[in-house]
């Protein structure tokens, strides 16, 4: 049996990862309406990492019969005025989302719940790999999003990325 706050950070976390895809579907709708169809696919791969996140957190309160109370998404309160604006805000996020995942591992270890622990060790690295990728698209634009052929090309990239599940294994 989970721990009752244990289990009331993780709970929370289910909501926290679906506003997360809203935020993403938020930032790909922005660049859809600026013609930078590669960033909104993009943000559009990225949000359903999200759903699948709050799925796997879904997932793993049912197996260790835990009731999920879902409870209202928020509105996601960004609103870009420039290309840049939507990858820092996203960088923000995942920092947030890592402190977030963070303190429900310390609870955990507080409360010696070693199988939750374990199942947060993925995330914990995903996390890592969320920051690094929202760094690296901050660098790029930096780098390459000041004139019109570097902005063609890197959402060209972009546009590349495909969707690939989580493995994480419950």
């Amino acid at each position: 049996m989970l721990d009752n706050r244990v289990s009331g950070l993780l709970n929370a976390q289910v909501n926290q990862e679906f506003y997360s895809a809203y935020l993403y579907l938020d930032f790909a709708s922005y660049f859809t309406d600026k013609g930078l169809d590669g960033f909104a696919n993009w943000y559009q791969v990225q949000a359903q990492e999200e759903r699948d996140h709050a799925m796997l957190f879904y997932q793993y309160l049912h197996n260790n019969n835990f009731r999920v109370v879902l409870e209202a998404i928020a509105k996601p309160d960004q609103t870009p005025q420039a290309p840049m604006d939507p990858l820092k805000a996203g960088l923000a996020h995942e920092e947030y989302v890592t402190r977030l995942i963070h303190a429900i591992y310390a609870a955990a270890q507080e409360a010696k719940d070693f199988r939750t622990m374990q199942f947060l060790d993925w995330f914990i690295k995903e996390q890592g790999e969320e920051e690094k990728s929202a760094h690296d698209l901050i660098t790029k634009m930096e780098l390459f999003g000041g004139e019109a052929k570097g902005l063609y090309l890197l959402d060209s990239e972009l546009a590349a990325r495909v969707y690939a599940p989580p493995t994480l294994v419950l």
